[in-house]
């Protein structure tokens, strides 16, 4: 699995109880071996880009504050792959 899916993987895994739509889509990167983000974001329906978009956008806000760069570097290009 892509690297940058892997951390994304990790984000949303605090996100699967409380919202389907994420528990849906971890579901899918653990099914699939996602080699690009690109190759990920093609198969998303636009109901779930809206959802990951929020996510990332407060998970990488929560990267930059604890200084995790590598975390941020990650989660940035699977948000860039979104638009």
């Amino acid at each position: 699995m892509d690297q940058s899916l892997g951390y994304l993987r990790e984000a949303l895994s605090n996100y699967i109880e409380d919202h389907p739509i994420c528990q849906g889509v971890y579901n899918r990167l653990e099914e699939n071996n996602y080699t690009t983000e690109k190759e990920f974001v093609d198969g998303l329906a636009e109901e779930e880009m809206k959802v990951l978009d929020i996510i990332l956008k407060q998970e990488i806000k929560h990267a930059k504050e604890e200084q995790d760069e590598e975390r941020t570097k990650q989660l940035n290009e699977v948000f860039e792959q979104l638009f």
